[in-house]
């Protein structure tokens, strides 16, 4: 499959709700030991004082980010935060009192001064560039993340070629809106994968739809796998890291939080079994040994049968090129990962190396 026409539409043209990198921060953190080092130096800076468990902070948090990845090549202007839990020396040293607070100091000045103003990206943004002298403006980007609707719900969820997580949130909720950025980067770092989608749904907006799965409170989230469009909860942790590992696990896939592939991507137990009886057989036994390689990857359906193909043409090659052939290839491909190259090229490349892994003799 694929995702659906509608699913595919959306992700095309949809605006995000907030932005945030499935790759890093674009707000530089500061600490005790490199406040100094980074601000009053040869470019203003807007810093952040916040503390982990304050509601403000959280609410703030998809806006500043945005903010930070508007400025990231903005050289005269660092956009940064620092946990006053942590450094609480910096921060007392500011006069920080509250949270968050937001100080500007001026290039060469370790004297700052206060924002009052309003906590949007757009807000901020105008603050800056009056100060800093630029004129940046903050960008909408397209979104991974599928919104769902009352006319695209039953076509995108009960799509049983679909594995689909589905949020439920409302826009005045600050769970939701803490929760934001991460589900954005979930949805980022597997978006390489056709058959699962990350998706929300603005429960306040359409609540026949929040009712008819049990939807009480915000946000919740709900996973319907391809074998239970009923549904089922989602009581694994809100990190990242948590939300990656739940859709390894229920969808077989083999993503990192960057979206990379794992090394286990693409490997099959069964076909591997086989590859090692395949490496260590006599010459004269290795085409039998291929026939059972080829008549095992023919009963293989869905993405495994494409892994399946690239296990049959490696162990062809072994057999005309000679069993030096997976070493070499392996370095080719690990030259051109080593390269800028898309994500799709980067993929495939890697889950052809993972394979030929299985032909290298541990000998």
């Amino acid at each position: 499959m694929s995702r659906s026409p509608a699913a595919s539409l959306i992700l095309g043209t949809l605006a995000v709700f907030v932005f945030a990198s499935a790759f890093a921060d674009d707000v530089v953190v500061l600490t005790e030991d490199n406040f100094e080092k980074e601000v009053g130096q040869d470019r203003g800076a807007l810093v952040e004082f916040y503390a982990p468990w304050c509601g403000h902070c959280k609410k703030l948090a998809p806006e500043y980010e945005k903010l930070g990845s508007s400025f990231k090549k903005a050289k005269s202007v660092l956009i940064a935060k620092v946990d006053c839990d942590e450094h609480k020396g910096v921060c007392s040293k500011y006069g920080v009192s509250g949270y968050p607070t937001l100080q500007w100091f001026p290039k060469g000045s370790l004297e700052p001064k206060k924002y009052e103003g309003e906590r949007s990206a757009e807000a901020l943004a105008v603050f800056v560039n009056n100060e800093g002298g630029t004129n940046v403006k903050i960008a909408a980007v397209p979104s991974s993340v599928v919104v769902l609707t009352s006319e695209n719900f039953d076509e995108i969820v009960l799509d049983e070629k679909n594995d689909v997580l589905v949020e439920f949130y409302a826009p005045w909720c600050g769970h939701c809106k803490s929760l934001a950025p991460t589900y954005e980067k979930v949805a980022t770092a597997l978006n390489q994968e056709e058959d699962v989608v990350i998706a929300n749904l603005d429960a306040d907006k359409y609540k026949d739809l929040a009712e008819k799965y049990g939807v009480s409170g915000y946000p919740t989230l709900k996973f319907f796998p391809k074998n239970n469009k009923a549904g089922e909860d989602y009581d694994a942790g809100r990190d990242l890291d948590d939300f990656v590992t739940f859709i390894n696990e229920k969808c077989g896939t083999h993503r990192d939080a960057k979206g990379q592939l794992t090394s286990k991507a693409g490997t099959i137990e069964a076909l591997d079994a086989i590859v090692k009886e395949f490496i260590s057989a006599p010459a004269e036994e290795k085409k039998s040994v291929f026939k059972k390689l080829e008549d095992e990857a023919d009963k293989l359906d869905g993405s495994a049968a494409r892994y399946g193909k690239i296990y049959v043409k490696a162990a062809k090659s072994c057999l005309d090129k000679g069993s030096d052939y997976a070493n070499k290839e392996i370095s080719r491909l690990e030259r051109m990962l080593a390269k800028s190259i898309s994500e799709g090229k980067r993929d495939e490349f890697t889950l052809k190396s993972n394979i030929l892994r299985s032909f290298v003799s541990d000998e």
